[in-house]
């Protein structure tokens, strides 16, 4: 007897709200399913089931503005298998208010033993930390609770050289939602092929562009991808001694539609961090870090910033203000405001951008 939850799924009509999510074996764990199929039908949650993972909120119900900011999120590991979120969300809700929780599913209805939490903001992930981390949720068994990485970054090794924008951009649309910006390099580690750093809105979209391109047709034009998070080396590498063959971000909202508009940006325009950090590499001037706070916020959309960046080696600290439009899905003020102070800090020590 197949099991269901209230729910919507990506592959049918999202207005049918009574579906399978999973082919449960009724033998395994039958007596918590039933138990988490009496919670949601008593709550009225909805819980979507998409590749691997099964996720409430983001955004729950009722949420009005902006995504919580980076670092709202917390990874929950060692969890045990037989447990689901009719433990887990009350558990994790008592600390703070929710955005978002995903737990990682087998095929079988068991999760995968971990988990993540995103919060309304950073401080209630940290009281999630605190009041959570080796907590005990079964007799014997305490938890895992840390600070989220929010990787967002994966690297695509092996694509073929005649690969086409228009294949690649296609692949990328149809992995996932929320892709931002893509950057192909020639491969470092394979002869005649070219690597994409693909750079996402989220860690949860990257997470899932990564299982569905690892889970996928593995191969283009005979030859075979490797996928995996970006590594700090080799974005080191990159940086320093890697030339970017294309860039292209874009600049349509993450609906899912293959029809986003693709704009081709100059490396000068949209890799203007890489270039200071490549040069003050070069320099031997260290690496540079920034401070960003935002001082006005207009209802047009305008942010108003205070930046600075400390260069190790460098006798005095950039600073000033400047204005920018949060105008793109997914991209931070902050990291507009570095840009724009990085593009100014690289001609002020004599970087030649054209």
């Amino acid at each position: 007897m197949g099991l269901a939850l209230r729910a919507q799924q990506l592959s049918v009509c999202p207005s049918m709200r009574q579906l399978q999510l999973v082919a449960w074996t009724d033998s395994i764990n039958q007596a918590n399913k039933m138990a988490l199929i009496a919670w949601v039908k008593e709550t009225g949650i909805d819980l979507v089931q998409i590749n691997g993972q099964r996720r409430y909120g983001g955004p729950p119900p009722g949420w009005v503005g902006d995504p919580p900011p980076t670092g709202s999120e917390v990874f929950i590991g060692k969890l045990p298998q037989d447990m689901y979120e009719n433990t887990l969300i009350p558990l994790f809700q008592s600390v703070g208010k929710l955005y978002e929780f995903r737990l990682m599913m087998t095929f079988s209805g068991l999760n995968r033993g971990f988990a993540y939490a995103k919060y309304s903001n950073r401080r209630s992930a940290k009281v999630a930390i605190t009041a959570l981390n080796n907590f005990e949720v079964q007799e014997g068994c305490t938890i895992l609770v840390c600070k989220s990485t929010e990787k967002c970054e994966l690297s695509v090794d092996g694509l073929a050289t005649s690969l086409s924008r228009k294949r690649l951009e296609a692949m990328l649309q149809e992995a996932a939602e929320g892709i931002l910006s893509i950057t192909l390099y020639t491969s470092p580690y394979q002869k005649r092929a070219q690597l994409a750093v693909l750079k996402y809105n989220s860690h949860r979209a990257a997470a899932m562009a990564k299982k569905s391109l690892m889970e996928g047709n593995m191969r283009l034009y005979e030859e075979e991808m490797r996928v995996d998070w970006l590594k700090p080396d080799l974005k080191q590498k990159l940086r320093s001694s890697e030339k970017p063959l294309a860039i292209w971000v874009s600049r349509g909202k993450s609906s899912g539609s293959t029809k986003q508009a693709q704009v081709h940006l100059s490396p000068v325009l949209c890799n203007v961090l890489d270039r200071l950090d490549a040069l003050c590499q070069r320099r031997h001037l260290g690496a540079p870090l920034f401070f960003t706070k935002c001082v006005q916020a207009n209802p047009d959309g305008w942010l108003r910033f205070w930046c600075q960046v400390v260069i190790p080696a460098y006798p005095l600290p950039f600073s000033g203000f400047t204005w920018v439009r949060q105008d793109v899905p997914g991209a931070s003020g902050h990291d507009k405001a570095k840009d724009v102070l990085a593009l100014q800090v690289l001609r002020m020590l004599g970087c030649r951008l054209a």
